[in-house]
């Protein structure tokens, strides 16, 4: 039961991730790996705000930081035509310095003995078992989901969806797919550095290298909601995004409760998971075309 409750929180604190990479990935159709610099840039701040006694603070800090972080992705891409992965390399290159720079130079910050939001929810609400930081993770998930879902429902956003299923036709119709680009490349990344500001104050640390494989990570959990729900509306695809994010936190942990598995193969498995998700429904089409397949020649030897 630990184990599954911590799975759970820890799926709902990295759903907004796995929500950016859904923007970007499947919305914008544009990979972006500005991700894991913008996951410990929303760690850098949230850290300094909360330790200066600014929790709640610290997580609008994030999302302005994330937000700005993918704009600088999305002006190096329509502006200067930078290829965007490249693009997304250079900018999470260029954050490693800038959150060493928040954190005063120092590679890691703690947390402990500072108030944060989660230790604010426990003292305001009595939550028996510890199920505070479940429902607050639970409500915050739930209010970027109804918030993106709102935002996708209106003009931009549907320049937004069109411009990731049809980019030349949307210059045609005199939308400008340079600011689409950037406005779903800030909202990707301010989502991901919230998911930072979050996991931050849940563990009481900030790392600088804690963005690393965030890539992985929120694919694993897009593919893993698509699996389940399939592609289909903008809201469904959030809502499978966050389910994929807490599935995956459940696979992890009984995956690594297994003796085969030692603690540092976190990767390894995390890859693995992400191939098996990927490779499904590819197999799942190669199983349905042998068994059509089969049924044919059944019927010509019936004949």
């Amino acid at each position: 039961m630990t184990l599954l409750i911590g799975s759970l929180q820890l799926g709902l604190l990295y759903a907004p991730m796995a929500l950016g990479i859904y923007i970007t990935f499947r919305i914008l159709n544009m990979p972006d790996l500005t991700v894991d610099g913008s996951f410990s840039l929303g760690m850098a701040c949230a850290a300094v705000a909360t330790i200066s006694g600014h929790p709640f603070l610290a997580l609008f800090i994030a999302i302005i930081a994330g937000a700005s972080a993918g704009l600088a992705t999305g002006l190096l891409h329509t502006k200067l035509s930078i290829h965007p992965i490249l693009a997304g390399i250079l900018v999470m290159t260029g954050l490693y310095t800038i959150n060493l720079a928040f954190m005063g130079g120092k590679a890691n910050l703690s947390l402990v003995g500072s108030q944060t939001i989660f230790s604010a929810m426990e003292s305001m609400i009595a939550v028996p078992g510890g199920m505070g930081k479940t429902l607050l993770a639970l409500f915050i998930c739930i209010i970027i989901i109804a918030i993106l879902a709102i935002v996708f429902k209106t003009r931009v956003g549907f320049a937004i969806r069109a411009t990731g299923d049809n980019e030349d036709m949307v210059r045609l119709s005199s939308i400008n797919a340079n600011a689409s680009k950037c406005i779903a490349l800030s909202m990707g990344n301010a989502c991901v550095a919230l998911s930072g500001a979050l996991i931050c104050q849940y563990q009481m640390f900030s790392d600088v290298n804690s963005g690393s494989g965030m890539v992985i990570i929120g694919l694993a959990s897009v593919i893993i909601g698509e699996t389940i729900f399939g592609r289909r509306s903008v809201t469904i695809g959030l809502v499978s995004a966050a389910v994929g994010s807490i599935l995956y936190r459940i696979i992890l942990a009984f995956a690594l409760k297994i003796d085969m598995f030692p603690a540092y193969s976190l990767k390894l498995i995390s890859a693995v998971i992400v191939i098996i998700a990927l490779s499904g429904p590819t197999i799942k089409a190669v199983i349905q075309q042998n068994k059509i397949r089969r049924e044919v020649n059944n019927h010509l030897i019936n004949k």
